[in-house]
């Protein structure tokens, strides 16, 4: 026997007889249909569930993508639903077709129209929105866009109120906290509160004083990523909870390495991240030269993965570090990355620890998103990763998120080109009345 809440045959509460044919299908189990028989009287919605149907007016009947409905039994005898943000969900609170989520990064509306209906988030960083977008005429067609308002707005219409949208702080060291919510306050009101996130950089070493040295000159910091001071350190942490204590959910990014996870997880984020990409290149690249130097005894391969490590900032550029300390560095680097076995040789091992520590802590709405992929192997290697049994029970806060060219090229094979040409070719040769193909 199969219950729902309509077959509880509850009237509506005064004023808001357009609750319950809105949650009618939900489905009830025998027990709650056994207590709810007995004690509900009435139906009606909680003040967010009025307010979600406002900010995102929606067909009669029916409750909009991106929430989740629950219902809780009032002393009084109503059953009162609840409206509650979850991208896991989509139009009249059915769950989406995968646990997992997919994402687009990207701030370009024309690029996420055609996947819009697939995604249930999209993030975008400053560089996204003016480098690769407002600035690009090849993408800004006609400059119909402006300012970066102008963009959400447009992409806040285009994705609907089932996705989320993370829009990154332009400056995170300013110092003054009014500041940062006076530049939020406007994409809150574009997007509402529903739908936005605040992305926060982690900022390591990084401050409002020696942030210039990123901009000029050789471009390089002064000091050791490994040497933070330690209010450095922890302000972004402290930036992200300050602003989830003003009611704001937080895209915490910037994390590439697994002893990240557990402090940013601190600062109660609504996402984490994973970047792939630039992380195993590097891996890659610093393997390859301690492999030369293993196999040669060349000095030149030190030196060379010294100057390596400098131009990805693992080592300051005034250091001067002893060789052997940048062959120590290096092999301890491969190996707490495990470049060379399964846990880590496709650069997933930060994804697979993160998914480790969702598990057991105590943050039930905190997603992961693994991002920054490129090449033939990133989204197969994490498409793989996501049917591991091991994270069956944590698949659910996994949210991938790419451009949408570069999951596009995984929609096809080679073989649907030769099928269509076989099944094109076999109807070209059909013959229906008043119709002819190829004419």
């Amino acid at each position: 026997m199969r219950y729902s809440v309509g077959s509880l045959g509850l009237t509506p509460a005064r004023g808001q007889e357009d609750v319950l044919p809105r949650i009618a299908h939900l489905p009830l189990d025998p027990e709650e249909y056994a207590l709810l028989r007995d004690r509900a009287i009435s139906v009606g919605g909680s003040d967010r569930f009025h307010d979600v149907l406002s900010t995102f007016p929606t067909p009669a009947g029916e409750t909009p993508p991106g929430f989740r409905v629950e219902t809780q039994l009032n002393s009084d005898g109503l059953l009162e639903a609840d409206l509650v943000r979850d991208i896991g969900f989509g139009r009249n609170s059915a769950r989406r077709p995968t646990r997992t989520i997919f994402s687009a990064d990207s701030a370009n509306p024309y690029e996420v129209a055609p996947v819009a209906g697939l995604l249930g988030n999209l993030t975008c960083n400053p560089g996204i929105v003016y480098d690769l977008f407002i600035n690009n005429p090849e993408a800004n067609v006609g400059h119909r866009f402006s300012t970066l308002e102008e963009v959400m707005t447009e992409l806040g219409r285009v994705l609907g109120p089932g996705c989320d949208v993370s829009v990154e702080l332009e400056n995170p060291f300013d110092p003054d906290f009014d500041h940062i919510l006076a530049e939020i306050e406007p994409y809150e009101k574009i997007l509402s509160p529903y739908r936005l996130v605040v992305k926060v950089p982690h900022t390591g070493p990084v401050n409002g004083e020696n942030v210039s040295e990123l901009l000029t000159g050789s471009g390089r910091l002064s000091s050791s990523y490994l040497k933070p001071a330690t209010e450095d350190a922890f302000r972004s942490h402290n930036l992200a909870l300050r602003l989830r204590e003003h009611g704001y959910r937080v895209n915490y990014t910037l994390m590439f390495e697994p002893h990240q996870a557990a402090l940013a997880l601190q600062a109660r984020p609504y996402f984490i991240n994973s970047f792939v990409r630039h992380r195993l290149m590097q891996t890659g690249r610093i393997a390859q030269l301690v492999s030369a130097f293993r196999q040669t005894g060349e000095i030149s391969h030190l030196k060379e993965l010294r100057a390596y490590l400098i131009s990805t900032d693992h080592l300051p550029e005034n250091a001067n570090t002893e060789l052997v300390e940048v062959l120590q560095y290096s092999e301890n680097l491969i190996k707490y990355r495990h470049y060379d076995d399964a846990e880590g040789s496709d650069g997933l091992d930060t994804l697979r620890h993160e998914l480790r520590l969702l598990k057991q802590c105590n943050l039930p709405d905190t997603r992961v998103i693994v991002c920054s992929m490129e090449g033939p192997h990133n989204y197969p290697d994490i498409d793989k990763l996501a049917t591991e049994p091991e994270f069956a029970d944590v698949i659910d806060r996994l949210v991938i998120t790419a451009e949408p060219s570069y999951l596009a090229r995984f929609t096809s094979a080679s073989h649907v080109v030769s099928y269509q040409r076989r099944f094109m070719a076999a109807a070209a040769t059909a013959t229906r009345p008043g119709v002819r193909l190829n004419a």
